[in-house]
This record gives C-alpha cells, sequence and structure tokens, in this order.
C-alpha cells in the first residue's frame, strides 16, 4: 500500500517537472576545447541522465571486479556456515533419536565446518554423553566453562556428570558457581537448596528459599511452604537443648503454615512445657480444621499430664465436633473411650467405619476392644486380628515412593524438599506364587476332589498330600492374587467345601488318608483343611463372614 502511494507520488514529480521544462523552453550550451555543442533544455536533461546512468554501470562493472576474491570468499564460508549448521540439525535430531553413531558423526562435521561454536561444543558432548564416553562429554563441558558465554552451560553439564559418577562435593562446587553466575538459573538454585538440607544446614536453605522467591523462581505459597518446613526442621534439632530457639522457630512455623501438621504438633508441645495449655490447644484445633491426623488426635489427648479418662474423651468428642465427626476424630474417640473401659461407646464411634472395607487401624482398635472385653483368645479378637491382615492400609507419610510413620523434611531418595505426603498407600496386587512341592496345582476354576473317609485306626496316621498330575496334562494358569498368604490359607477351605457338596446327606465328611494321594504326608507348613458342612435344603444365598 505505502510502496503504491510511494510510486504514484514519485510520478507525479516526475510528470510535474517535465510540464515544467516544457513551459520554460531553453537553450544549453557547451563550449569545450574549441568546439561549442548547443541544444534545449529538455535533450540536455536526458543527456545528462543517460550519462549519470552509463557512469553507475560503469563503475559496478570496477567495483565488481575489484571486490570478486573477497565475493569469492565470502560465498565460500556462507556455504561452510550452511553445511555446519545442516550436520548441527542433523545431530541433534541424532541425538533426540538416540543414534550415537550418526551423532558423532555429524558432531565431527560440524565442528569441522562451523569450529568452536557454543551449539557445536554441545552437540559434541551429548553425542559422548550417548555414546557413553564419559571422558569426552566432561572435555567438551570443560571447553564450554573456559568461554564466558557459555559457562553456565558448561557447569550444567559437568554438574550432570558429577552427579553420575556420584561426585558430591564437585556437583556441589559447580552448582554453586552456577548460582553464583546465573541467580535465575534454577537448576543451580535447586542443587544448592538440595545440598543445603543434605548437610542440614537450614538457616542457609531459608536464605536460598527467600532468593529464589524474590527472584521470582516459586511462587510466594510454596515459598511460605517451604520456609515453614525448613524452620520446622530447625525447631526439631533444637528441642531438647534450645527449647526457647526452638519455640521461637516453630511459632514462625506455624504463622507461616497452620496446616503443617509435624510443626503444629511441636508447637503444641513446646507451648505445653512453658504451661500455655491454652495457646497449644488452640494451634491444634488450628491445625485439625485444615486437616485431621492421628498425630494431632494424639497430641491433643495427652496435651497436659495427669489428665483422667474422662478429660480425653472429652477432648476426642471436641475434636470430632470441630471435624464433622471426620473418621480420625472416631478412631480418637474410640482410642479414649477404649482407656475409659467404655467399650459402647468405643464401638458406636467406629460403627460407620466398620461398615465398608475397614482400615488396619480400625481392626485393629476392634480387636483391642473385644480382648479387653472377653479375653485375648475370644473368636471376635482373632476373627478381628485376620481382618486386619487383609484390611486396606491407612495414610503415612510418602515421599517418593518411601512409606515412613515419622514426617521428614526432605527426601531420604532424591533430597527434595517438603516431599512427603499424608496420603493412602497404593494398593499392590502380586504376581503369581510358585507352588511347594507338596502341594498338588489344580486348573483355574476347579476345586479340589473330595477326599474319602478314613478307615478306622487304633493310631491317627499322617495327612497324604493329593495326587500328582496326570502326564501329559496341560500345565495350569497360576491365578494372580491379592494376597498370596490369604490364597494359600483358601485352598483348603476350598476342598473341604468341595468334599462337604459331594457327600450332602452325611452332615460332615471326615478328612483322611486317600488312596489316590498316598505319596506323601503333608506338609508341616501346609494348614489344616477345613470341613464345612452341607448346605441345607433351599439355602442358596451366599452370607458374609462376620
Amino acid at each position: 500500500m505505502w510502496r503504491a502511494l510511494a510510486f504514484l507520488a514519485l510520478l507525479a514529480v516526475a510528470a510535474y517537472g517535465a510540464t515544467w521544462v516544457a513551459d520554460h523552453p531553453g537553450t544549453v550550451t557547451i563550449v569545450w576545447n574549441g568546439y561549442e555543442v548547443a541544444t534545449s533544455l529538455a535533450i540536455g536533461l536526458i543527456g545528462v541522465l543517460i550519462a549519470a546512468i552509463l557512469i553507475g554501470f560503469i563503475w559496478a562493472i570496477v567495483r565488481g571486479f575489484i571486490t570478486l576474491p573477497e565475493t569469492l570468499v565470502r560465498g565460500s564460508r556462507d556455504r561452510r556456515r550452511a553445511k555446519g549448521f545442516s550436520a548441527l540439525s542433523r545431530g541433534m535430531v541424532a541425538v533426540g533419536s538416540g543414534d550415537p553413531l550418526a551423532a558423532r558423526r555429524h558432531a565431527n562435521d560440524a565442528e569441522r565446518l562451523l569450529g568452536a561454536e557454543p551449539l557445536t561444543l554441545l552437540l559434541k558432548a551429548q553425542a559422548a554423553q550417548i555414546s557413553g564416553d564419559r571422558e569426552a562429554a566432561e572435555q567438551a563441558f570443560q571447553r564450554m566453562v573456559n568461554d564466558p558465554e557459555t559457562r553456565v552451560l558448561g557447569l550444567r553439564g559437568l554438574f550432570v556428570e558429577a552427579r553420575r559418577r556420584e561426585d558430591d562435593a564437585s556437583a556441589r562446587a559447580y552448582a554453586a558457581e552456577a548460582a553464583r553466575l546465573a541467580p535465575s538459573v534454577t537448576w543451580a538454585n535447586e542443587a544448592v537448596l538440595e545440598a543445603q538440607c543434605a548437610d542440614g544446614d537450614w538457616s542457609g536453605a531459608n536464605e536460598t528459599v527467600e532468593r529464589r522467591a524474590s527472584l521470582g523462581l516459586i511462587d510466594k505459597s510454596t515459598a511460605r511452604r517451604q520456609r515453614a518446613v525448613l524452620l520446622t526442621a530447625a525447631a526439631q534439632e533444637r528441642e531438647a537443648g534450645e527449647p526457647e530457639a526452638a519455640t521461637e522457630r516453630v511459632l514462625k512455623a506455624v504463622k507461616l503454615a497452620p496446616d503443617l501438621v509435624p510443626a503444629a504438633v511441636l508447637a503444641a508441645r513446646l507451648m505445653v512445657r512453658r504451661g500455655d495449655l491454652r495457646k497449644g490447644a488452640k494451634i491444634i484445633e488450628a491445625a485439625w480444621r485444615a486437616g485431621p491426623h492421628p498425630d494431632l488426635a494424639k497430641t491433643y489427648l495427652n496435651l497436659r499430664t495427669g489428665d483422667s479418662v474422662r478429660d480425653r474423651m472429652a477432648r476426642a468428642e471436641t475434636l470430632a465436633k470441630i471435624s464433622s465427626w471426620h473418621p480420625e476424630a472416631r478412631l480418637a474417640m474410640a482410642q479414649a473411650a477404649y482407656e475409659a473401659r467404655e467399650f459402647g461407646q468405643a464401638r458406636e464411634a467406629l460403627a460407620p467405619l466398620l461398615a465398608d472395607r475397614p482400615t488396619v487401624r480400625a481392626c485393629l482398635t476392634m480387636a483391642r476392644i473385644e480382648e479387653a472385653e472377653h479375653g485375648a483368645g475370644s473368636g471376635r479378637t482373632r476373627e478381628w486380628l485376620s481382618r486386619a491382615a487383609h484390611a486396606p492400609r491407612d495414610p503415612l507419610w510418602i515421599a517418593d515412593g518411601v512409606a515412613s510413620e515419622t514426617w521428614a523434611p526432605v527426601s531420604p531418595v532424591s533430597g527434595r524438599l517438603d516431599a512427603f505426603v499424608w496420603k493412602t498407600p497404593t494398593e499392590l496386587i502380586a504376581g503369581p506364587e510358585a507352588p511347594h512341592d507338596e502341594d498338588a496345582t489344580a486348573p483355574e476354576g476347579v476345586l479340589a476332589a473330595p477326599m474319602p473317609a478314613a478307615p478306622a485306626a487304633s493310631s491317627p496316621k499322617p495327612m497324604p498330600v493329593a495326587s500328582p498330575k496326570a502326564d501329559g496334562a496341560a500345565e495350569p494358569k497360576p491365578a494372580t492374587v491379592l494376597f498370596p498368604s490369604a490364597a494359600k490359607e483358601t485352598a483348603p477351605v476350598a476342598a473341604g467345601m468341595a468334599t462337604a457338596a459331594a457327600h450332602p446327606a452325611s452332615g460332615s465328611t471326615p478328612v483322611g488318608p486317600s488312596p489316590a494321594a498316598a505319596s506323601g504326608p503333608l506338609s508341616a507348613k501346609s494348614p489344616t483343611p477345613v470341613v464345612f458342612p452341607p448346605p441345607k435344603a433351599g439355602d442358596t444365598q451366599p452370607r458374609r463372614a462376620g
């Protein structure tokens, strides 16, 4: 658009000039060396224009001849750079696709064509890395460190290589130098913070977190949380020897993150030691509102030494009302009622938790209640203990796949700060278990064959194992079970059920030696088979155990 307007404007100026020359005729006379040339003004202007064009053309030819060597050199250099960047691009693709031979070849071509370019050194280092040549990779990164433009990138490469050979001292030195040269580099700040946490330098780690927050590397909420974790860790170390310093730090941590359970528990404990029971209770209640936790309940119920069991029940009821009877509150209430020998209230508190897949803690609490009320050998106690063995697990502190009953400020695996999270461990499905020599493996979906009654004998005989598989029989496919131990224990139950079903009129079928299975006695590790009575007529509905 603008170009068209400019062309039209120039065309208008030229037309106006031509018109002006036509309206003002004149004569141009040139006298040179005795010659006189006279012509009109218009023809003179046209001659001047043609002469200027010719002079410009001649000058371009002369200038071209003068600059021809330089042009040829520059063209060759541009072609080399183009080939070099093409080799660099192909080398990066080879590194990304994991082709070490092509990566090394293209890296050598790029270095030959481009020289010591930063990207060429990076490609050479990465090609050496995927080839497993650590020494060549470190040499390339060291060359990058010597160049001010690529120093931080070279330090990162040396840091990675030091981590791979487990040289923590060198890795820390590289990270510290990179953080000094470029304070906004994320990986260097994280590495320095990790090293400070591993050394227990909580004050230095706190300064690093504040610097990262001021640079905008982390948001304000994350910075507050990390500072609270660091202050809590420092307070835990000083709790025994420096209670005042520990109290100061943990109160700051509670102010920064009221929902941090370890900080709230430690703060409440230190407040009670000071004699400020009211403030300790408020700290626990605030953390409980954010998220109920068994450590909070335990600390809250035992805030004051010497309280009666009725006082602890009252505190447990307070927690239950605050959290609208959260499952953790019900477990705390059941524990307090159990200690007060109020078994009815304990059962009432646990009743909603037992309706659908109770957890291990709920089952063990019921087992303790039954044991206290009916004795350790009662059937109900054994039933709840058995259910606890296969019940879903309760939440634990988990960080990078490691489950712990106690909290820690950093992960024991990766060293990451504030890695532990309170959550339920993942339920795993166990793989197939190899059958024992003494156990016969039956095909899927087929119950064990019933065992005939044993003949009368004056002395008991050992239980024989099941008959071996016939030659040529198809190998059965082992089933995948959630709990291998449970599968082994239920196999005799299935055998007893099959026996009972095979003899419906006999009331019960005794277990004895089988002529077809007289190859040897039953292993001592094998569970005793259980025989069930035959089902009554018309009773076809299954029943839930317990």
